[in-house]
């Protein structure tokens, strides 16, 4: 029985407070960390990066804290003072060896010996054999600790059969809409030590993580305000580079700080410019004064360049192009009415005052990536089109017996499928089973070890497969789900992929939330091709590239769709 794998739409996921209980009824910070100021000399830094990576540590390899029968946010704020106030090293390292004791004993395991062919990710637990910056008792502690015997964890667990890790019982404190100093530095533990035992692509991170506590643990203490501690924790989402990793749900500070009104223009980076290529609003998009094919230099009297320089620390996605595509979501969002605009229409210079409207008014900002549209056409009468952001299973059997009588099919992966079509609509493509991914996951038993599981097939025997070619359709709006159906698809004997990179996120979604209610994910799971080689942060990578300019848009041309039929009609 084939696996189904759930990746993540470009919708926006409503916020969904999580509920969680105790064995042990613990409720003496609910309302407050009781740490709201704290002096930061350096030395302070390294005591609490110490703490955070111990306190995650043991949160999931001592089995006895495992067990969830220690509120363990709480068990933070408890430790947290003694090691602000700590003298020294020696002292804080008493202190948190005293502490751990208090938590019992529990049974060690034989540690066996790691396949080198499987293993994709060691843990990085390096760090606590450093006696020199731990001391001998506490390091010794520590080994101990990590040959523990380990089979089940109250704050992760695995999603059955596919193998990504479900974070359900992470409290959001959603009402706690302003978090004090301890509860952001909860935050920022939490975040860290999920990315450090249970994100499988920890090692395409460009920075070293472990000096990611060290940077912003000042920033977590000193946030003023809301918005700040918000825009604080997207800087951090962003250092992970992975498109699914970013604030999900209609956060009403951050919607307030990116604008409630919009301008009816759709935006594109085409050619490095930023270029209406639509209208959200074709009405009020028309009567706007800015065209297609129109470049916007600048928005109230700032350069393109400055603003996309201060978007990307903020901006959280896998690679720059997907970055692109975000901020240009984005890009004419404002509190007012009006934006001051600069634009070129050929070789004409001028400026505008664009009317920017509420969303009830617009009433279409994201529909454009859902629109409805036929399934399946013919382009020409030898030339059939798959559009799967409608496609339903049940329709395929139907669509490939007329497909069957075209020299070529094109299957648009710019747009998300309605449907997991993987195997169903593979196995028209396939004569044989053939291998298309290998993925990667961790588990309780060694959280950070990500080892490969075998490699997944697509099709089955079928001597009747689809034997003309099959072009797929692919830029920087394919994304996790359909990134992964591109994969499947693209290993047809007479397949070929164009476009421009993907947004280079693949992987079953993990959700979990950080204090304050912010809801956010991690790709979940790793996944690569069969011989080992990333997707992520790359994306797929096209066999010819192709990508719209700005001359095609001013003609109203679908370049990457004539391509496609050229390729096809090429002998």
């Amino acid at each position: 029985m084939k696996k189904k794998y759930f990746f993540l739409t470009l919708c926006f996921i409503g916020l969904i407070c999580c509920q969680t209980k105790y064995t042990r009824n613990d409720a003496e910070f609910n309302k407050s960390s009781k740490i709201d100021s704290v002096k930061l000399p350096t030395s302070k830094t390294d005591d609490l990066v110490i703490l955070g990576k111990i306190w995650g540590f043991l949160k999931y390899y001592h089995p006895n804290i495992a067990k969830g029968e220690y509120n363990w946010d709480y068990e933070l704020f408890r430790i947290m003072p003694e090691i602000i106030n700590c003298r020294d090293n020696n002292e804080r390292n008493n202190i948190i060896s005293k502490w751990i004791k208090t938590f019992g004993e529990f049974e060690v395991r034989e540690v066996g010996i790691l396949d080198s062919t499987k293993t994709k990710i060691k843990p990085d637990l390096a760090w606590i054999s450093d006696q020199s910056l731990l001391g001998r008792k506490l390091s010794n502690q520590l080994i101990h600790i990590q040959n523990a015997k380990r089979t089940s964890n109250y704050y992760v667990s695995f999603v059955s059969d596919v193998g990504n890790p479900d974070f359900k019982n992470e409290l959001s404190y959603y009402k706690i809409k302003n978090p004090d100093v301890g509860f952001r530095l909860l935050s920022l533990f939490r975040y860290w030590n999920i990315i450090q035992y249970y994100y499988p692509y920890k090692n395409l991170i460009k920075e070293n993580w472990n000096d990611i506590l060290n940077e912003f643990i000042p920033k977590f203490v000193n946030a003023t305000g809301e918005l700040n501690y918000k825009l604080i924790v997207l800087e951090l989402i962003a250092r992970v580079h992975d498109t699914h990793a970013t604030i999900w749900g209609n956060d009403e500070m951050l919607q307030t700080y990116k604008g409630n009104n919009f301008a009816p223009i759709e935006v594109k980076f085409v050619e490095n410019k930023a270029v209406v290529t639509d209208y959200l609003n074709k009405p009020l998009g028309e009567n706007s004064g800015l065209q297609k094919g129109d470049i916007i230099t600048n928005i109230n009297h700032k350069k393109i360049d400055e603003i996309i320089k201060e978007k990307l620390l903020i901006t959280c996605a896998s690679n720059y192009p997907t970055q692109l595509r975000n901020i240009a979501y984005n890009l004419l969002r404002t509190n007012d009415s009006l934006l001051e605009i600069t634009y070129q229409r050929e070789k004409s210079v001028s400026n505008l005052k664009l009317k920017c409207f509420s969303q009830k008014i617009i009433s279409n900002i994201y529909g454009k990536y859902s629109r409805k549209d036929t399934c399946f056409r013919f382009i020409r009468e030898d030339i059939s089109y798959i559009h799967p952001g409608n496609i339903k299973n049940e329709y395929l059997p139907e669509i490939m017996k007329e497909s069957q009588k075209t020299k070529g099919l094109i299957v648009d992966m710019r747009y998300y499928p309605s449907e997991f079509i993987v195997f169903t609509l593979g196995e028209y493509f396939m004569p044989e089973p053939i291998d298309f991914v290998r993925i990667s996951t961790t588990s309780v038993e060694s959280p950070g070890l990500f080892t490969f599981m075998d490699a997944e097939k697509v099709g089955r025997s079928n001597k009747d497969y689809y034997k003309g070619k099959i072009v797929i359709l692919i830029n920087e709006i394919t994304q996790s789900q359909a990134e992964f159906t591109t994969m499947a698809f693209r290993v047809a004997p007479k397949a070929i992929v164009i476009g421009s990179t993907t947004a280079g996120t693949d992987g079953n979604v993990s959700f979990f939330y950080l204090p304050g209610g912010i809801k956010t994910a991690i790709s979940g799971i790793g996944i690569y091709y069969p011989d080992g080689r990333e997707t992520q942060r790359i994306g797929i990578v096209p066999d010819i590239e192709v990508k719209p300019t700005i001359k095609g848009i001013l003609d109203g041309k679908d370049e990457l769709l004539e391509k496609a039929i050229k390729i096809i009609n090429e002998k």
